[in-house]
C-alpha cells in the first residue's frame, strides 16, 4: 500500500505530461516537414532555372503545359458550377410543378364550395333562425355554415401562401438562368482560352519535334532531364533521413506483388528497354485516357509536386523505409507536398505534359534512389 501511495504521484505526473509530450511531438513533426517542403521548394526553382538556362525549349515547353493545366482546371471549375445550377434549376422546376398542382387542388375545392354556398342562398342561415320548429337542428346547422365559412377562410389563405412561394420560386428561377447564362459565357471563354494554351504547346512541340531530329541534341535533352531527376531524388534522399516516416499501416517491402496497378490501359514502355542510345527506362509507360484517375499504389506521404523536365507534372511518394513512388506525365495533380495519401486514393489526373503526344503515365519505383523494375510489385502482370 506504502509503495502505491508512492507511485500515485509519478503515475499521475506522467499521464498528465503525455498529452503535453504527444504536442511537442506533432509541432516538431510539422517543422520537420515544413522543413523538408522548402527544401523542395528550393530545388524545384533550381531545377527550373537550370533547364531554363540550358534549353528555352523545356523553359517554353513548361510554360504552355501548366498553363493549359490551369486553364482546363478553370474550365473543369466553371463545369462543376454549371451542373449544380443546372440540377438546382431542375430541382426548382419539380418544385414549382407541385406547387402548381396543390394550388389546382386547392382552387378546385374553393370553387366546388363556392357553388354550394351560392346554390344554398345567403339568406337560408336567416330562415333556418326564424324557423324556432327544431331548435336543435337550426343549431346544427348553424354550426356547420360556421365551419363551411372557416374552412373557405383557410383555403383562401392557403391559396395566397402558395401563390407567395410560386412567385418565390419563379424569381430564384430566373435567378438561377441568369447564372446559368453567365456561367456559360464563362464556358466559352474558358474554352477559348484552353484551346490558344493547347495552340502554344502544339508550337512548342513542334519546335521539339524539329530538333529530335538531331539525334545528338535529342540524347543530349533526354541526359540532362534525367540528370535533374537524379538530383532530385538524391535531394529528397537527404531530406528525408530527418522527416517522421509516413503514415502506413504495412511496410512497403511487403507489399511486393500485392500492388493495383496506378491506372488502368497498357503498357506501352518496360523497365530496362531502351529510349535512346545510353538512356533506358528507368520506369514503366501506361498509354491511358486524359483525365484518367491516377491511384496511389500504397499508403504514403506526398514529397514532392510540380513540373520537371522530361516528367510534366510529377507526383512523387514516400512509402517509408527508403521506398519512393513515381507519377509522371500527369494533367493535373490533386494533392500537395506534406499531405498523406492511402492506397488506392486518387492523387492525379493523367495526362500528356512533359512533351508527350498522347495521354500516358509514367510509374516508377525507387529503393534507396535507385530505380528497380516495378512489375513483380502487382498483383496482375499488365494493367488492363
Amino acid at each position: 500500500m506504502n509503495l502505491l501511495r508512492c507511485c500515485l504521484p509519478c503515475i499521475a505526473a506522467l499521464l498528465t505530461a503525455m498529452p503535453l509530450a504527444a504536442a511537442t511531438s506533432a509541432r516538431q513533426t510539422e517543422q520537420q516537414l515544413q522543413t523538408i517542403r522548402e527544401r523542395i521548394e528550393k530545388l524545384t526553382g533550381e531545377l527550373g532555372r537550370d533547364a531554363a538556362q540550358r534549353d528555352r525549349v523545356t523553359r517554353n515547353l513548361r510554360e504552355a503545359e501548366l498553363s493549359v493545366g490551369e486553364a482546363r482546371q478553370q474550365l473543369q471549375s466553371v463545369q462543376e458550377q454549371q451542373s449544380e445550377s443546372s440540377a438546382q434549376r431542375a430541382r426548382l422546376t419539380e418544385e414549382r410543378q407541385k406547387e402548381q398542382q396543390l394550388l389546382d387542388g386547392e382552387r378546385t375545392a374553393l370553387a366546388s364550395q363556392l357553388r354550394v354556398a351560392y346554390a344554398i342562398g345567403q339568406t337560408e342561415p336567416l330562415k333556418l333562425l326564424l324557423n324556432q320548429r327544431e331548435p336543435a337542428r337550426v343549431g346544427r346547422m348553424l354550426g356547420y355554415y360556421s365551419y363551411f365559412g372557416r374552412a373557405r377562410a383557410g383555403q383562401i389563405a392557403t391559396i395566397q401562401q402558395r401563390l407567395v412561394r410560386l412567385d418565390a420560386i419563379d424569381a430564384e428561377l430566373s435567378s438561377t438562368e441568369e447564372r446559368l447564362s453567365e456561367l456559360q459565357r464563362q464556358r466559352q471563354t474558358r474554352l477559348e482560352q484552353l484551346q490558344g494554351r493547347r495552340n502554344e504547346r502544339q508550337k512548342v512541340l513542334a519546335t521539339l519535334q524539329r530538333e529530335a531530329q538531331s539525334r545528338t541534341q535529342a540524347l543530349t535533352r533526354l541526359r540532362a532531364q534525367q540528370a535533374d531527376l537524379e538530383k532530385l531524388l538524391r535531394e529528397l534522399e537527404r531530406s528525408l533521413r530527418t522527416a517522421p516516416p509516413p503514415d502506413t499501416n504495412t511496410a512497403f517491402s511487403k507489399l511486393r506483388g500485392r500492388l493495383e496497378w496506378p491506372v488502368s490501359g497498357r503498357l506501352v514502355a518496360r523497365y530496362g528497354e531502351q529510349r535512346a542510345s545510353g538512356v533506358r527506362w528507368d520506369g514503366v509507360v501506361i498509354a491511358t485516357e486524359r483525365a484518367a484517375a491516377v491511384r496511389a499504389v500504397s499508403a504514403g506521404r506526398v514529397v514532392y509536386a510540380d513540373w520537371l523536365p522530361g516528367l510534366g507534372l510529377l507526383t512523387i511518394l514516400d512509402h517509408g523505409d527508403g521506398y519512393l513512388s513515381l507519377y509522371g506525365y500527369n494533367d493535373q495533380l490533386h494533392k500537395a507536398v506534406g499531405e498523406n495519401v492511402s492506397a488506392g486514393e486518387v492523387i492525379a489526373s493523367a495526362g500528356d505534359t512533359g512533351g508527350r503526344t498522347r495521354p500516358e503515365l509514367y510509374f516508377e519505383i525507387r529503393r534507396a534512389s535507385k530505380p528497380i523494375d516495378p512489375r513483380p510489385w502487382f498483383r496482375r502482370a499488365g494493367p488492363g
